[in-house]
């Protein structure tokens, strides 16, 4: 989801008396409404949906943004730093990064939040907790107790070469029907099955990983491809088309290990230093996922958010799970939802 804000001045506080109203909405009007404010503001200082009072947030810097936040019924929430310096000290980490260690935005803090993970100790602990020091208080330093690491071991299983990871959209392409699913995936299978063992139903066609992690395969028998997720409860919930996730927003991930769980989006444009590489753009939830997730679908209601990539911890201690963003796949292999 896009941010929202401008300028570089200060804001006076405002009597809370003299606030006004903010609207109650669901998550896809609030990111309906922060795409429209992006279309009419300069700049960007963050954004995010506070799903308890279900409002939108958006952070702003000058006078003229915070009227134009109010007016549009969001509340306007002040902030010292811009998207762009946060963006720019992201990017300084990054380039710097280290194996074992996450980086994202954090709307909500207005703060770069730098995870690492328990690889992370002694000297490279150290130099870490330098290198966000240095940062002037637009950085703070997490830790996870676990290791991130890609998940493949998989809402259905697909299995090859020894492997098992999970099936997250069916699409189409040029009128022909494939799936999408992890790109550290598709890299490891050429050839996928519905069952251990089973024959063939899908070939691999591309894939990314490192930098992305998204992978298409393509039918190659007569296999019923719904748009749809399973919910492993009996039921399953269809898939209208592909959205963007929002810091803040409450989402659902099925994968064949774990099966459903839920949580909520923690920042997008994460980037995440795993021992095969980095891969950036992610979207970083509290989701918790396990080997053989790898792929599985990510969604909110109707619309499709991402497929499972890495992240740390597990389902029964919890952890953190990354996401790649459905919509890059898309435009990358000229695919469809359904």
């Amino acid at each position: 989801m896009a941010a929202l804000a401008a300028g570089a001045l200060t804001l006076s506080n405002a009597n809370a008396a003299d606030s006004p109203a903010v609207d109650t909405m669901s998550q896809t009007k609030a990111t309906t409404l922060a795409q429209d404010l992006v279309s009419e503001i300069k700049g960007d200082a963050g954004a995010y949906y506070d799903a308890k009072a279900k409002k939108l947030v958006v952070n702003v810097v000058d006078e003229a943004a915070k009227s134009k936040v109010e007016s549009a019924g969001a509340e306007a929430k002040v902030v010292d730093h811009t998207m762009a310096q946060l963006n720019s000290v992201k990017k300084t980490l990054t380039e710097n990064d280290m194996v074992g260690t996450s980086r994202a935005v954090d709307p909500k803090t207005n703060k770069v939040v730098i995870t690492a993970d328990k690889t992370v100790t002694g000297a490279k602990l150290a130099k870490l907790k330098k290198q966000v020091a240095a940062q002037d208080g637009k950085a703070v330093l997490k830790r996870t107790e676990g290791k991130f690491t890609t998940k493949i071991a998989g809402g259905d299983a697909i299995y090859g070469s020894g492997s098992r990871c999970s099936l997250g959209f069916n699409v189409t392409v040029n009128g022909e029907a494939g799936f999408l699913t992890a790109g550290h995936c598709t890299n490891a299978v050429d050839s996928w099955s519905d069952s251990q063992g089973g024959g063939e139903i899908a070939a691999t066609q591309d894939g990314s990983f490192p930098g992305d992690d998204y992978g298409l395969a393509m039918y190659t028998a007569d296999t019923p491809h719904p748009s749809e997720v399973n919910l492993y409860n009996g039921s399953t919930q269809a898939i209208s088309g592909a959205g963007e996730a929002q810091v803040g927003q409450t989402v659902q991930r099925s994968g064949s290990t774990t099966q459903l769980h839920d949580g909520e989006v923690l920042a997008v444009d994460a980037s995440v230093s795993y021992p095969e590489g980095t891969v950036d753009g992610l979207i970083h939830t509290n989701v918790c996922a396990e080997p053989g997730d790898s792929g599985g679908a990510l969604f909110a209601e109707d619309k499709a958010l991402g497929m499972t990539s890495g992240g740390s911890g597990d389902c029964s201690s919890g952890g953190e799970t990354y996401f790649q963003p459905v919509g890059e796949a898309l435009d990358k292999f000229g695919a469809q939802i359904g």
